[in-house]
């Protein structure tokens, strides 16, 4: 049975308990991306589904406190009821504490960053049940160690998020998208530069391509969107071009990309220059992509049977981090390699916050 804290203060205990007794621990939230990171053999499972409280919404200063296990989805209804939100969208599932742990993130990154630039402090429970807090609750009081940073995206192997504060933005009144559509990969990523050098106020750019084709998205927000989208018109190498209003399809199909349930993902970190590179490379293994097109990441969607692609997407484009998230049990490692000196810092820091090894030892990149 899970363990299942229903506060801080229980979180604290459980796992003084458990890092006395050396009984390896496994963070869960709604297990909606439970597989991603390496596998590990932890010999029990804690779910923060006792943590649900909204702590804080201040909404005159665009902040709110949330426990880790509060699902995205409930927590957006509630900032929404001020006109606000919190600008992650990967899609309606997870928990805060999930998107913390994983780093996942959708389109609207590209205006306003990833979990880490909205994070503005966590409290944090360690596997000798020490409660350590950083940052603050408001952005005006944020002050020492930036925990939050390092603590996004470690996959739940340095210890338990137990809180988070973060910091709101205005919810856009209404969207719109231009939609470009390409055969070329070289031209949609010029195309893309074009668009990322130009003084746009744009939410999202976002590229999508599968078997030769392709198209550029260009989400605008606030009352003057559809104009907005309109203006951009026919984009140089584009094959046609429209304006969609109704977008709130559009976008949770282009989110939905970045998954897969019977297929892997590739999560590629790399440059914008790099994106005709990454569309062709996709073409010749027979993947599909969902790309943050100024951004330089990139969701190849390969199918299960195509699954021993994987090392030649890695070899392909060598330097770049190649991630395996979905399907990570159907390739021999999700992780790629790693650079020594690297891997000994990392080694020091999980020495320093889990000292007794038990947040999902092996499961990090280098074996951690």
């Amino acid at each position: 049975m899970p363990l299942a804290p229903e506060s801080v203060a229980d979180a604290a205990e459980i796992l003084r308990d458990l890092g006395e007794a050396g009984t390896t621990v496994r963070p869960v939230g709604s297990g909606s991306r439970a597989g991603w990171g390496g596998p590990d053999d932890a010999a029990r499972i804690l779910t923060t589904a006792g943590l649900r409280r909204i702590i804080e919404h201040n909404p005159g200063d665009f902040t709110a406190v949330l426990e880790a296990g509060v699902p995205l989805a409930d927590a957006q209804a509630e900032f929404a009821s001020a006109g606000q939100w919190l600008a992650l969208d990967p899609g309606s599932t997870g928990t805060i504490g999930g998107l913390v742990a994983t780093a996942d993130s959708g389109p609207a990154r590209h205006r306003y960053g990833g979990v880490r630039d909205l994070i503005i402090g966590v409290t944090l429970v360690l596997s000798d049940g020490t409660v350590a807090r950083s940052g603050g609750r408001v952005i005006k009081n944020v002050a020492g160690y930036d925990l939050g940073k390092l603590f996004t995206g470690s996959y739940g192997t340095l210890g338990l998020v137990a809180e988070v504060a973060v910091r709101l933005h205005p919810l856009p009144s209404g969207t719109a998208t231009a939609v470009a559509s390409f055969t070329d990969p070289s031209a949609l990523a010029e195309a893309a530069a074009g668009l990322s050098r130009r003084p746009l106020e744009a939410l999202c750019l976002d590229a999508r391509w599968r078997a030769g084709a392709g198209q550029l998205l260009t989400r605008f927000g606030g009352v003057t969107a559809s104009a907005q989208a309109a203006a951009l018109g026919g984009l140089p190498g584009a094959a046609a071009a429209e304006v969609v209003e109704d977008d709130a399809e559009l976008w949770e199909a282009q989110r939905a990309g970045q998954r897969s349930a019977d297929g892997v993902v590739l999560k590629v970190s790399a440059r914008p220059t790099d994106l005709a590179r990454v569309l062709r490379l996709a073409d010749d293994v027979g993947a599909a992509v969902v790309a943050r097109a100024a951004l330089g990441l990139a969701w190849l969607v390969l199918p299960a049977e195509r699954a021993g692609e994987v090392g030649a997407v890695r070899a392909a484009l060598a330097p770049r981090a190649v991630v395996t998230l979905d399907g990570g049990d159907r390739v021999e490692s999700p992780w790629p390699e790693i650079d020594p000196g690297a891997a000994a810092v990392m080694q020091r820091i999980k020495a320093r916050f889990d000292p007794a090894r038990i947040f999902r030892p092996g499961a990090f990149v280098g074996g951690l």
